[in-house]
C-alpha cells in the first residue's frame, strides 16, 4: 500500500537548512498496525505528515497503491487525504462552535455527500464509539477522551484504509488512553491499516510492527507480531452525491456558523460597511427630497414660463422711464407657434375693505389667460374672460389669503360681494389657489383684475410692468428664450427688457443640489471603502486566528477552492448583512427625519438600495479575496501546528 524510497525532508532555516529526515526507506502492506516511536525531534512527526500527504517530501519517491505521490496536485492530494486516510490528532483539532455531530460531519461535507445520509451515518459513528448521547454537545462540554472518541468517528467518516494517529494518547488520562487504544485495536482488526505515531513504549507494543526513528533515520525494523494476511476489507459503498450547489449552501452554512461563533467580531466587522451603506442611501435621499422640492418650487413659479420685465435687469434705475412694453406686445408674442398663452401684468397696492375687514393687498392687473399661464387653480366661482378685459369691468378674483382676511375661511365666502379697494369698488367673482410666486408671497393679499382696470383706475397709464408666457410643453425653453428676445428687440429697435427663464433656474439649482449631492456621496463612499478596508484587516486577523481549523479542515479533505469558497462567502456574508443592516439604519434615520422636519421630506430610492446593497457584496469580494486566497495557500502542516 506504501512504498517510500530515499525520503528526504529538509526545511529553511534563516541562511541555511534544516534536515530532518534523511533516506527513509519504508513500505507497509495493506492491514498492517505500525507504531512509529523515537524522541522528540526524531522526525516521526514529519514522517507521519509526508505519509497522509499533508507535507511533501524534498527527495525520494512516495507510492501509495502503486500512484507516485509527487505528480499530484494539491487538488489530487486534497481528494487522497479525503478518500483513504483519516486522522487522529494529540490535541484532537475539533471545530469549538460546532457540535459533536457536526465535526464528524466535515470530511463528508468536502466529498459532496448528502446532507440526510451524512448525519446518519456520523450518527451511527458515534454511537458506535458510545457516544450516542453527546451529538449535540459542542467540544467545550465534552471530556479528553470523549473528543478524542469525537476524533476517531470523524477519521473514520470517509471509511478512510489508513488511520494515522499522532500521539493520540498524549492529552489523555490512563483510562481514556486504553479506551480509544482498544478503539485502533478493533478498527486494525476491521481491516484498517493504522499508523500510530508515539514516544510511548507501552502504546508501541500494542502494534504488530514498530519502527524506530533517530535523527531522521529508521534505525530499527522489529515485528511484534507477524505480518498479517492482505486485508479483505470490502470498502464501503461510494454515498450518493449531493445536490448541485449543495458545495456553495454548505458553504455558506459554515460561514454562518462561524459568524454565529463570533458575534461581535462579525458585527465589529460590519460595522464600517453598516455606515458607509447608511450614509450613501441616506445622502441620496436627501439630495432627491431636496431635487423634487427645488423642482417643487420653481413649479410653484410657473411652470414653462417666460417673464418679461422693463430694463436691462432687476435693479434698473431706467426701468420705470421704459414705457415700451404694451399690451400689443402680449397679443403678438402670443401668435409665435411655440407661445401655448401670454398675458399683460401690471400692479399697484391699495387698502381693501369689507364691511370691518381691512388690509393691504397687491392688486396685479393681467389677462384672461393668467391663470392658465401660471397653473394657478380657480377654487370658487369663475375668472374673468376677453370680453371683462376690454370692457376694463370692475371684477376680481381674490387668493386665498385674501378670502380669509375678508370674509372668512369657507371656500366660496366673498363671491359675489363689492369691496373698495382704493378708490374703485371691485366685484369678486373667483377664489383663486395662487400658485407661489417667490419668497414671501404665500403671505402676502393679492387682487386679480383686468389689467385695462387697473391701468385705468389706478395707474392711469398703458405701460406694462410684465409680460408672462407659457411655452409650449414640446419647445426649448433656451430657444424659445432666444426667439423672443430677437421678436421683441425688434418691435422696440432696442433690447430694453430683460427676460427670466424659470427653466434656467430650476437648471441652475438642481445642477448644484446634484453637485453637492455628489460631493457628500463621494463622503460617503470613501466611508464605504474604509469599511471594506476594515473588513478586510479583520478578515486577515480572522484567519490567523483560525490556522487550526484550516489546517484541519485540509487534513480532511478539503481542497484549497473550498477554502477560497468558505472565507469569501464569509466576507460577502459580512457585507451583504451590513449592507441590508445600513439600508435599516437609513430607513430609521428617515422616519426620525420626517419626525422632526415638516418642510422637508427625504426621498428613498428602491435603485440606490439596490446600488448599495450590490456595493457592499462587492466590496465583499474585493477585500474578501485577498484573506480567503492567503486562507487557501496555507501549507496544512503548517496551520496544524499553529493551532
Amino acid at each position: 500500500m506504501i512504498q517510500l524510497a530515499g525520503i528526504g525532508r529538509s526545511y529553511v532555516q534563516g541562511e541555511g537548512s534544516l534536515t530532518v529526515l534523511r533516506d527513509v526507506d519504508l513500505a507497509i502492506m495493506p492491514g498492517e498496525y505500525v507504531a512509529i516511536i523515537g524522541a522528540s525531534g526524531s522526525g516521526k512527526t514529519t514522517l507521519m505528515n509526508i505519509l497522509g500527504c499533508l507535507d511533501r517530501p524534498s527527495t525520494g519517491t512516495y507510492r501509495f497503491a502503486g500512484q507516485d505521490i509527487g505528480s499530484f496536485d494539491n487538488t489530487r492530494l486534497a481528494a487522497l487525504r479525503r478518500e483513504r486516510f483519516g486522522f487522529i490528532f494529540q490535541r484532537y483539532h475539533l471545530l469549538p462552535e460546532l457540535t459533536a455531530l457536526g465535526n464528524v460531519e466535515i470530511p463528508a461535507v468536502y466529498r459532496g455527500e448528502a446532507a440526510s445520509d451524512r448525519r446518519a451515518r456520523a450518527a451511527r459513528l458515534l454511537d458506535r464509539l458510545g457516544m450516542g448521547a453527546r451529538l449535540g454537545h459542542r467540544p467545550s462540554a465534552l471530556s479528553g477522551g470523549q473528543q478524542q472518541r469525537v476524533s476517531i468517528a470523524r477519521a473514520l467518516m470517509n471509511d478512510a484504509s489508513v488511520i494515522l494517529a499522532d500521539e493520540p494518547t498524549g492529552a489523555l488520562d490512563s483510562r481514556s488512553g486504553e479506551e480509544v487504544l482498544s478503539i485502533l485495536d478493533e478498527l486494525n482488526a476491521d481491516g484498517r491499516t493504522i499508523i500510530v505515531v508515539t514516544h510511548d513504549p507501552k502504546v508501541a507494543a500494542r502494534a504488530r510492527r514498530i519502527i524506530e526513528i533517530s535523527d531522521g533515520r529508521i534505525i530499527g525494523d522489529r515485528r511484534n507480531q507477524p505480518a498479517p494476511a492482505p486485508a479483505s476489507r470490502t470498502p464501503a459503498a461510494k454515498p450518493a452525491p449531493a445536490l448541485p450547489g449543495s458545495a456553495f449552501w454548505e458553504a455558506l452554512r459554515m460561514a454562518v456558523v462561524s459568524m454565529r461563533a463570533h458575534k461581535l467580531r462579525s458585527f465589529l466587522t460590519m460595522l464600517g460597511i453598516i455606515i458607509g451603506i447608511a450614509s450613501v442611501v441616506s445622502v441620496v435621499a436627501l439630495g432627491e427630497g431636496s431635487r423634487q422640492q427645488v423642482l417643487a418650487n420653481i413649479s410653484s413659479l410657473g411652470t414653462n414660463t417666460l417673464e418679461v420685465f422693463p430694463g436691462r435687469d432687476f435693479g434698473d434705475m431706467r426701468s420705470g422711464r421704459i414705457k415700451t412694453l404694451v399690451a400689443s406686445d402680449a397679443e403678438a408674442l402670443g401668435r409665435l407657434p411655440f407661445v401655448a398663452a401670454a398675458t399683460p401684468g401690471t400692479a399697484t397696492t391699495a387698502t381693501v375693505r369689507f364691511g370691518a375687514a381691512e388690509a393691504n393687498a397687491q392688486i396685479s392687473g393681467v389677462g384672461g389667460d393668467y391663470f392658465t399661464v401660471t397653473g394657478s387653480t380657480i377654487i370658487a366661482g369663475r375668472s374673468f374672460d376677453a370680453s371683462a378685459v376690454s370692457r376694463m369691468a370692475q371684477e376680481v378674483v381674490i387668493d386665498t389669503n385674501t378670502r380669509d382676511s375678508l370674509f372668512g375661511g369657507r371656500a366660496d365666502s366673498g363671491v359675489g360681494q363689492v369691496i373698495y379697494a382704493g378708490n374703485a369698488m371691485l366685484r369678486v367673482i373667483g377664489v383663486a389657489e395662487i400658485a407661489s410666486r417667490g419668497p414671501g408671497a404665500s403671505q402676502t393679499l393679492r387682487l386679480y383684475a383686468p389689467y385695462t382696470t387697473v391701468q385705468a383706475r389706478y395707474l392711469g397709464t398703458t405701460t406694462l410692468s410684465s409680460l408672462t408666457l407659457r411655452i409650449a410643453d414640446d419647445a426649448d425653453m433656451a430657444a424659445a428664450e432666444d426667439a423672443v428676445t430677437q421678436f421683441l428687440t425688434q418691435r422696440h429697435g432696442t433690447k430694453d427688457f430683460f427676460i427670466v427663464n424659470t427653466d434656467q433656474i430650476r437648471q441652475t439649482i438642481t445642477s448644484t443640489t446634484g453637485a453637492l449631492t455628489l460631493l457628500i456621496s463621494a463622503i460617503a463612499v470613501i466611508s464605504l471603502v474604509v469599511g471594506g478596508i476594515g473588513v478586510m484587516n479583520i478578515m486577515l486577523v480572522s484567519v490567523t486566528e483560525r490556522v487550526s481549523e484550516i489546517g484541519l479542515r485540509m487534513a480532511v479533505g478539503a481542497r484549497r477552492s473550498d477554502i477560497l469558497q468558505q472565507f469569501l462567502i464569509e466576507a460577502v456574508l459580512v457585507c451583504m448583512i451590513g449592507g441590508l443592516l445600513g439600508i435599516a439604519a437609513a430607513l430609521g434615520f428617515n422616519l426620525l427625519f420626517d419626525r422632526l422636519s415638516t418642510s422637508f421630506t427625504m426621498i428613498q430610492s428602491p435603485w440606490a438600495m439596490i446600488a448599495a446593497l450590490v456595493s457592499s457584496t462587492l466590496i465583499g469580494i474585493t477585500f474578501g479575496f485577498l484573506p480567503a486566497r492567503n486562507a487557501s495557500r496555507m501549507d496544512p502542516v503548517a496551520a496544524l501546528s499553529r493551532g
